[in-house]
C-alpha cells in the first residue's frame, strides 16, 4: 500500500515537472520581429554602404546579429515579393506574378500557422495587397501604396480613417501602442513592421526637408551608361533618371513651373502624382514644404534655360537623392524607437528582429530608378537578422539567401512545421553558424510584368556567387551571362565568349534542373503570359502606352524556350 501511495505521488510529480518544462518551453519560443521597408536600396544602408547616408539605428540589428551580403528576391516587384515572403513560394506557384493580378487567399501563409499555434500576431503598414490579411489578431494597413502625408489606414477593428502626420512615424506609433497596450506578456508575438518608404514618390519628413534638400551626392560610376556591353532589354526599358522620371511627381518641380519652362508630362500622370501626395498636405505642412521647395524651384527656374542634358542628369539625380534618402532617414529613427523599447522592456533578449526590404532599388546605377531587373541593385536585398545568444554578434554572411526562405526560418525558429509545398530553405543553420547545413548555391529568379510601366522584358535567371545567366523571352530571346567577381557592375555580357562556354553549357544545365525543382515550365509561362494579355485587351494600357500594348497584342505570343 506504502508503494502505491509512493508511486502515485512520484507519479503527480513527474506530471507536474513535466508540464512545468512544457509552460517554460513555451515562453521560450522566440518573439519575432519582421521589419521591411518598401524599394530600400542595400547601398542606402551604412552598414552596407556608408557613402549616401548613415543609418545607425538598422546597423545596430547588424551590430546585434549578422549582416548577409548575397540576399535577393525572387521576383523584384512590391506585391510579388510580399506574396513569396508570405507564402514561401515562387510566384508562378502562390499566382501572385505582377502588380495587376490579385493575390490568391486561399494560399496559406506563415502568419496564419503562427497564430493557430498560439503566437499572437500583428501587422501595421503597408501590405500592398488586399484588406483583410489572414492570420493577424490585429492589423492597421495602408490601402495600396498609402501616402505620405496624412495616410488612410484599413484597420481589423475600427473600419477605414484617416490619421494626421508623417507615414513613418504614425505606422510606428501603432506598433509601439500595440507592444505597450495590446500585447499579452504570456504568449509569444509575431510583428510584422511595415513601412511605405522609402517607395516613389519620396516625400521626406517636414523635420528632414530642410537638412536633405542641401546635400549633395557622389554619383554612381554607372550613371550615364550607354549599355553597350547589354542585349536589347537594357536598352529599351523605361527607368531613366532624365526622360522617364517624373518632374512633377519625383523631382518635385511645381506643376506651374514645368508650365513656364516648357517641360513636358513624363508619364501622363506626372502631375497627378504631384497633386495625389503633396495635395493631401494640410496647410502648416504644405507651408512647412513650401518653406523648402519654393527655393528649390526658385534656383531650378534659373538654371533651367542654360542646362544641357548631362547637366539635367545630374541635376536630377541630386533631386532624387535628397528625396530619397530623406525618407530613410525617417526610417531609421523610427526602427531606433522600437528597439530602444523592446531594450527598455526587456524584450531584446528573446526576440528575433529582421530587418529587410521588399527588393532592392536602383540609385542612379546605369543611370536608373526603379527595380524589376534579375541585374544587382535590384535583384539584391538588405538583410540583417539578430537573435541575441543565438546568432553572433557582428557577423556576416555571403550565402545565396532568398526572401523565399524567410517563412521557413520563422517557422522553424518557433518550432512549427512547415507545410510541405514551401520551397524555401531556412536560414537557421547559418543564424546559428553551421554553416555545414547550408548546401544552396544558387537561386532562381523570374520577373514576369512585361508589358507595363518601366517595360522590363520577362526573363528568368540562375544565379550564383561568380556568375549570372538571364534568359530574357516572349518579345525577344536574348541570354545575357555575367561573371559576377570581375564585372560587378554587369556591364559586359560574355555569353558569347569562348572562354566562358564550359561555364555557360553548365549554367544552362543547372538552370534546366532548377526550373523542374521549383516546378517551373514553359508551359507555366505560356499561360501566363496569355492570361496577362487578356487583361489589357479588355481595359487598354495601364502605366505605359497604348501604341506599346497595340504593338504587343499583334506579336506572336507563342514562347519557344525550352
Amino acid at each position: 500500500m506504502r508503494f502505491k501511495i509512493y508511486s502515485f505521488c512520484y507519479s503527480l510529480l513527474f506530471v507536474f515537472n513535466f508540464s512545468c518544462e512544457q509552460k517554460e518551453e513555451e515562453v521560450k519560443r522566440p518573439n519575432i520581429i519582421f521589419i521591411m521597408s518598401d524599394d530600400h536600396a542595400y547601398q542606402a544602408i551604412s552598414a552596407y554602404d556608408d557613402r549616401l547616408i548613415q543609418t545607425p539605428n538598422i546597423d545596430r540589428i547588424a551590430k546585434m546579429g549578422m549582416l548577409f551580403t548575397n540576399a535577393s528576391v525572387t521576383n523584384s516587384i512590391c506585391a510579388p515579393s510580399r506574396a513569396t515572403i508570405l507564402t514561401g513560394k515562387h510566384s508562378h506557384l502562390n499566382g501572385k506574378t505582377d502588380n495587376h493580378f490579385p493575390f490568391d487567399t486561399t494560399n496559406v501563409t506563415f502568419p496564419q500557422l503562427f497564430q493557430e499555434a498560439g503566437y499572437q500576431t500583428a501587422m501595421f503598414g503597408k501590405l500592398h495587397f488586399g484588406n483583410n490579411p489572414k492570420g493577424f489578431d490585429q492589423f492597421k494597413i495602408l490601402p495600396g501604396q498609402g501616402t505620405y502625408y496624412n495616410p488612410t489606414f484599413i484597420t481589423k477593428n475600427e473600419g477605414t480613417y484617416d490619421v494626421e502626420g508623417y507615414v513613418t512615424d504614425i505606422i510606428t506609433d501603432m506598433t509601439l501602442d500595440w507592444l505597450q497596450n495590446e500585447r499579452k506578456e504570456e504568449e509569444p508575438f509575431m510583428l510584422m513592421y511595415l513601412h511605405k518608404a522609402p517607395h516613389r514618390e519620396w516625400l521626406p519628413a517636414e523635420r528632414h526637408m530642410a537638412e536633405f534638400t542641401q546635400k549633395e551626392y557622389p554619383e554612381p560610376v554607372t550613371l550615364f551608361d550607354d549599355y553597350s556591353g547589354r542585349g536589347s532589354a537594357a536598352k529599351e526599358a523605361e527607368m531613366n533618371l532624365l526622360t522617364h522620371m517624373n518632374w512633377a511627381g519625383d523631382s518635385k518641380v511645381y506643376p506651374d513651373v514645368m508650365d513656364e519652362l516648357g517641360i513636358p508630362d513624363a508619364s501622363g500622370w506626372d502631375k497627378g502624382a504631384f497633386q495625389r501626395e503633396v495635395g493631401r498636405m494640410n496647410e502648416a505642412q504644405r507651408a512647412n514644404w513650401d518653406k523648402t521647395y519654393g527655393p528649390v524651384n526658385d534656383d531650378f527656374k534659373k538654371a533651367f534655360p542654360d542646362m544641357n542634358e548631362k547637366e539635367k542628369m545630374q541635376w536630377r539625380y541630386q533631386r532624387y537623392m535628397q528625396d530619397y534618402l530623406g525618407t530613410i532617414a525617417s526610417v531609421d529613427e523610427n526602427v531606433g524607437r522600437v528597439l530602444d523599447y523592446l531594450e527598455a522592456n526587456g524584450l531584446m533578449d528573446n526576440t528575433i528582429i529582421v530587418y529587410t526590404s521588399d527588393q532592392g532599388f536602383y540609385l542612379g546605377e546605369h543611370g536608373w530608378f526603379d527595380k524589376r531587373f534579375v541585374y544587382n541593385e535590384s535583384f539584391k536585398t538588405p538583410l540583417l537578422v539578430a537573435w541575441p545568444g543565438k546568432v553572433k554578434a557582428a557577423s556576416r554572411s555571403d550565402e545565396m539567401v532568398q526572401n523565399l526562405d524567410f517563412a521557413q526560418t520563422f517557422l522553424e525558429a518557433a518550432g512549427i512545421n512547415a507545410p510541405s509545398d514551401m520551397q524555401g530553405e531556412s536560414l537557421i543553420p547559418l543564424l546559428k553558424g553551421d554553416n555545414d547545413k547550408w548546401t544552396r548555391d544558387a537561386v532562381y529568379y523570374h520577373y514576369y510584368e512585361y508589358p507595363s510601366i518601366h517595360m522590363v522584358k520577362r526573363h528568368y535567371a540562375i544565379v550564383t556567387k561568380e556568375y549570372k545567366l538571364i534568359h530574357f523571352y516572349f518579345d525577344v530571346d536574348e541570354w545575357e551571362l555575367y561573371d559576377r567577381k570581375n564585372d560587378p557592375h554587369e556591364l559586359k555580357n560574355v555569353y558569347n565568349d569562348p572562354e566562358y562556354t564550359d561555364i555557360k553549357n553548365k549554367l544552362h544545365e543547372d538552370l534546366k534542373d532548377m526550373r523542374k525543382k521549383y516546378g517551373d515550365s514553359s508551359q507555366i509561362s505560356q499561360r501566363l503570359l496569355e492570361e496577362y494579355l487578356r487583361q489589357f485587351e479588355k481595359k487598354g494600357a495601364e502605366g505605359f502606352k497604348d501604341e506599346q500594348l497595340q504593338k504587343i497584342l499583334k506579336m506572336d505570343t507563342q514562347l519557344n524556350f525550352e
